[in-house]
């Protein structure tokens, strides 16, 4: 049965838990949206965001042991993908509208807040999700498509299924103005899982995406983006 064991779980667990936290928040603001209220009431990605860091992060720890993260291949490739992808995200920007509403690390000031804003986003953008977004699609995913069992399956084993499922799921995770972007994202990162055969080489190229795209957004302040 899908998830009964703890490594299945350990795959998709802090993933889910990503997903419901996002979903909690953005279910928060709806109810709140408009009212005279504070703001953990009408801008909950401020404590969702963090949260998620602390959680998601958390889970990842519990059951590191399950994960196949070997010292990953080809990083020259992954880099090259990461790079590439981040072109394509921001893109679109050549004839669209600014993106300047979303989490914006001054909300509270400067100094210490500022800072712990910046900390935990990074600390989400580059680590956590590069990590539990890879390990789901690239690590269980793209396997369980091809057999349930998907520990048999080597790791950047190709199926037509798989590669189109895992893209398109890839992109509906991501905010409607990102689909084309995140359509592409996904196959590119699926190339990364099977050329190299690592799902550290994944992890990688996903990082350095968004590490890039933090830095952009830092210094052209479109919130949206992250």
């Amino acid at each position: 049965m899908f998830g009964s064991s703890s490594r299945e779980k350990a795959y998709f667990g802090p993933f889910l838990t990503f997903l419901a936290l996002i979903a909690f928040g953005e279910l928060i603001a709806k109810l709140f949206d408009g009212q005279a209220v504070g703001w953990a009431l009408r801008k909950p990605a401020y404590w969702v965001y963090p949260l998620q860091t602390l959680v998601c992060g958390a889970l990842l720890a519990r059951w590191w042991r399950h994960y196949e993260l070997r010292p990953p291949a080809r990083l020259v490739f992954a880099a090259f993908i990461g790079v590439l992808v981040f072109v394509l995200w921001i893109a679109p920007q050549a004839w669209m509208p600014p993106r300047l509403e979303g989490f914006e690390p001054g909300y509270f000031g400067g100094g210490a807040p500022y800072a712990v804003n910046l900390v935990f986003r990074f600390a989400r953008m580059v680590i956590v999700v590069p990590l539990l977004e890879e390990i789901f699609w690239r690590g269980f995913f793209l396997r369980y498509l091809i057999d349930p069992h998907f520990t048999r399956v080597p790791i950047g084993t190709f199926s037509w299924l798989s590669f189109s499922l895992v893209s398109v799921g890839f992109c509906l995770e991501h905010s409607r103005p990102d689909w084309p972007a995140a359509l592409l994202a996904g196959m590119l990162y699926n190339a990364v899982a099977y050329r190299t055969h690592s799902l550290g080489a994944c992890v990688v190229a996903h990082a350095i995406t968004n590490l890039l795209l933090g830095l952009y957004v830092l210094r052209t302040g479109q919130w949206g983006f992250w």
